[in-house]
């Protein structure tokens, strides 16, 4: 067996015996046991949220005085009392309004785990899963409080460092990880967004 098979067994293993629905929860969980994002009381939106093993982290660590709200063109198993789900396509021009709805104040943290069907076209993959990040980066000023923070997945390739260039003008910090459960040959990666700078949407477009 080759090593990143074993390492991606190993993470679906551990992820079947705590209980979590993926092993992409451990990534979430690598950034939090070292930057300590999430805490008690928060409210967090989570985009791309299916099947659910980020929000259930999430739920444990903002406790029942917190709120998640998962958002996903698909259904996804109810999780705890704490969270709620949102069907709905990120590139709805409502979704904003559909989100603070649901919300009794501005998020605190706000994840974006959104990846394309993939087409094998690697160019066009990369420039789908940039442009669906960028309609995360677009709602941020509706929905995420100034000073809150932001992780969000990323694919590298040709548009990425635009992308990137664009985020930081939002954020006082961003810091790319690649979390030890991420597979070394996926080309993904994570932005850790801190300190939200409140912009106008005109100015983040």
């Amino acid at each position: 067996m080759k090593l990143d098979q074993a390492k991606k067994d190993y993470y679906r293993r551990i992820a079947k015996k705590e209980g979590y629905r993926s092993r992409a929860t451990f990534k979430l969980i690598q950034i939090d046991k070292k930057y300590h994002i999430f805490k008690k009381k928060q409210i967090v939106v989570d985009f791309g949220c299916a099947p659910g093993g980020w929000l259930q982290y999430i739920s444990r660590a903002i406790g029942n005085e917190g709120f998640a709200l998962g958002i996903d063109l698909k259904r996804v198993e109810p999780i705890g009392s704490n969270v709620e789900i949102l069907v709905a396509d990120v590139n709805d021009e409502s979704i904003k309004d559909k989100i603070m709805s649901k919300l009794r104040k501005k998020a605190d943290v706000v994840t974006s785990d959104l990846s394309p069907n993939v087409s094998g076209i690697w160019e066009l993959d990369v420039a789908k899963q940039i442009d669906l990040t960028s309609k995360v980066v677009e709602i941020l000023p509706f929905i995420l409080k100034e000073g809150g923070h932001a992780i969000m997945k990323v694919f590298q390739g040709a548009p990425f460092s635009e992308f990137l260039k664009k985020i930081k003008k939002n954020f006082k910090d961003v810091i790319i990880i690649k979390p030890p459960a991420s597979r070394p040959e996926s080309s993904e990666m994570y932005l850790l967004c801190r300190e939200f700078i409140f912009q106008s949407s005109k100015d983040t477009t």
